[in-house]
């Protein structure tokens, strides 16, 4: 589904991304790991638009999306969530959900006019698919709290939650696990894992919590000053000398604390 193909981002003299070739299969759950400083957001940001490459390629389903602005690969499917949650902390779970798909009748100022039947029943159905989404992600009970009071997990499930109001394609997930507990955090797991099966999601994944990447993850790619180093199973990951000694630069006899 998506192949990046010789990828570079500079920041002045700092190759944050330099030279990454991957493929992403369609219907996988990718790990994307590394230590810190490794490029894996810079490179998650160059695929979603955020910023654009110095060179290199990205293609999404035989397309070239190279530079490609985020609001038109929302369009496509493509999709990603960040660290640090991006909600509307004073508007409702529900409402940060019927927010997403994009152009709803209530946008355009002549339907605020002559089609406000069409905007009620829009919004009808949009806040039918919010409940059904908060449902799913079990957390219906949020429905009418502020995002901005939730907790860090619960923000995470939030994000989640935002890519099911439209017809995603492929899901970036930057960090799931940061700031959120072991309970919230298998929450999502499972989540992921049901909206692989059932409904054909492509993710990739970005954490450090190995028992994680180990729970959802099939194909682990590893990368380590802005390349790509590695890419098999979790426990092939785990057992290469290049990864090991970028995680510690001890050798093997340490492999078993990759990750920790």
């Amino acid at each position: 589904m998506i192949v990046v193909d010789n990828l570079h981002k500079h920041f002045g003299g700092f190759h944050a991304v330099d030279g990454a070739s991957l493929s992403i299969e369609k219907g996988s759950i990718t790990g994307l790991i590394g230590p810190n400083g490794a490029g894996k957001t810079t490179l998650f940001n160059v695929i979603a638009g955020v910023l654009e490459p110095t060179s290199g390629r990205v293609m999404m389903d035989g397309e070239d999306i190279t530079g490609l602005p985020p609001h038109e690969l929302f369009g496509k499917g493509l999709l990603r969530t960040f660290q640090i949650a991006h909600e509307f902390h004073s508007m409702t779970c529900r409402e940060n959900l019927m927010m997403v798909p994009a152009g709803q009748s209530g946008e355009t100022l002549w339907n605020t006019w002559f089609g406000r039947k069409r905007i009620a029943d829009e919004e009808r159905a949009l806040r039918a698919k919010a409940d059904e989404v908060l449902e799913f992600l079990t957390i219906s009970h949020l429905a009418d709290e502020k995002a901005g009071n939730l907790s860090g997990g619960q923000k995470k499930l939030l994000e989640l939650g935002r890519t099911m109001m439209v017809d995603a394609k492929i899901v970036f997930l930057d960090e799931v696990g940061a700031g959120v507990n072991r309970t919230l955090l298998m929450t999502i797991g499972d989540a992921i894992l049901q909206l692989n099966k059932e409904r054909g999601y492509t993710f990739v994944v970005i954490e450090h919590d190995m028992d994680f990447i180990g729970k959802i993850c099939g194909p682990v790619i590893c990368m380590a000053e802005g390349k790509v180093l590695a890419e098999g199973t979790l426990a092939e990951i785990k057992a290469n000398e290049q990864v090991i000694e970028a995680y510690l630069g001890t050798g093997l006899k340490n492999k078993d604390k990759v990750g920790a």
